[in-house]
């Protein structure tokens, strides 16, 4: 009898249009960072604030990934950077060929930086890569400290983690240490950033870390 791995052979197809999107982001010199969490996370707020900070020294194009709705790529679109609405449908997760598509709406000739918003979960976007440069996960004190523990392969495969809302912490009863620990523990080399809209030291912490890879480039 012969089995025929499906899972295997979508992941392996997936991996090789992400090569593909990689390299043509590679012969632009764009960096692409592929930002993921759940809803509520503050992704599209931490995505607004970095726009707010690049945008007059950098050439800035979004990716916006969601189910069905356009909401936060109009966010973006009111900060004057060329966004493209990436509707997933029923998958839970962008992929290389819903970013491929994306690509060829985007002038790439043009564009230093491309920020791609992951769609709102923390297991589908594991398994697929995207030609992004740059992993980054974001996760809120409001979704609990166990948060991390819960799901450790996105914070293991991550290249930066973030733990935002952190002014609410008390407000919860959570513990960010607790959390930081917990990413350790799963990635003991991540950088983690522990940041709050409220605080502007914060914020130019994260904004930093993005302008750190585009200065890598």
């Amino acid at each position: 009898m012969h089995v025929i791995n499906v899972g295997h052979d979508v992941f392996k197809a997936n991996d090789k249009l992400a090569e593909k999107n990689r390299k043509s982001l590679d012969k632009h010199g764009i960096l692409a960072v592929n930002i993921m969490g759940a809803i509520g996370s503050g992704k599209t707020t931490l995505i607004e604030e970095a726009i707010k900070a690049l945008k007059d020294k950098y050439r800035i194009a979004v990716i916006a990934g969601d189910v069905i709705a356009e909401m936060d790529a109009s966010r973006f679109r009111k900060l004057d950077v060329p966004t493209v609405p990436a509707n997933t449908g029923k998958e839970c997760h962008l992929d290389a060929k819903l970013v491929e598509k994306a690509l060829k709406e985007i002038d790439l000739k043009n564009t230093d930086l491309l920020i791609i918003e992951n769609v709102g979960n923390l297991i589908c976007p594991v398994d697929f890569k995207l030609g992004e440069h740059l992993r980054i996960v974001a996760v809120s004190v409001t979704e609990g400290d166990d948060i991390i523990l819960k799901h450790p392969m996105i914070f293991k495969t991550a290249e930066l983690a973030v733990i935002n809302k952190i002014d609410l912490a008390a407000a919860v009863d959570v513990d960010p240490e607790k959390m930081v620990a917990d990413i350790q523990a799963l990635n003991p080399e991540v950088p983690i950033l522990l940041t709050s809209k409220h605080s502007r030291e914060s914020l130019d912490l994260w904004v930093g870390a993005i302008e750190a890879g585009l200065e890598s480039r």
